[in-house]
């Protein structure tokens, strides 16, 4: 009878421990997954404002480079759904390597211009690592815009709600 108990015991305790391998597998999987959202922004502020439109059909790319020499080390390329978000999937992971999401098409030729200048940035960086303490594989990045050429007449009275008026904030 002592024998017995023991061996249950034994497959009890070895069932726990090989249930426990399964999880760790599990939770080591090999990919993350990037969203995000792309935006027009119709008042030239270059970040979300209360009438900014959300695109669908916008196009983004997912670039890593490697941080020592900057040689591209993956891309993968993305649209916008009907709520302008993305939804990326990565393969790997990328600690050593510098992420980023840019904008590469507009759907809307209305709304389809990118800043320019040199000390703006153009993209979002993303960090793909599972060394950071998050449990989630999903890691979001900064909304993107494109620019209409004019602003809207509406702009003036949006901006002035956030405190920000045409000789700076208020």
């Amino acid at each position: 009878m002592a024998t017995s108990l023991k061996a249950i015991c034994f497959l009890a305790s070895a069932l726990c421990f090989l249930s426990l391998l399964g999880i760790d597998h599990a939770e080591a999987s090999d990919h993350l997954f990037v969203e995000g959202k792309v935006y027009c922004d119709n008042c030239r502020a270059q970040f979300v404002t209360r009438i900014s439109k959300y695109m669908a059909g916008a196009k983004v790319r997912l670039e890593c480079k490697d941080i020592v020499d900057g040689k591209l080390t993956y891309s993968v390329d993305g649209e916008t759904n009907a709520s302008g978000s993305y939804h990326l999937k990565v393969e790997g992971i990328h600690d050593e390597e510098i992420c980023e999401v840019a904008l590469i098409e507009s759907s809307d030729p209305e709304c389809a211009e990118v800043d320019k200048e040199n000390f703006l940035r153009k993209s979002a960086r993303v960090g793909l690592t599972k060394d950071n303490g998050l449990s989630s594989d999903i890691r979001i990045a900064n909304p993107l815009g494109f620019m209409v050429k004019e602003r809207l007449p509406e702009c003036a009275e949006v901006l002035r709600e956030l405190g920000i008026t045409s000789s700076g904030l208020v």
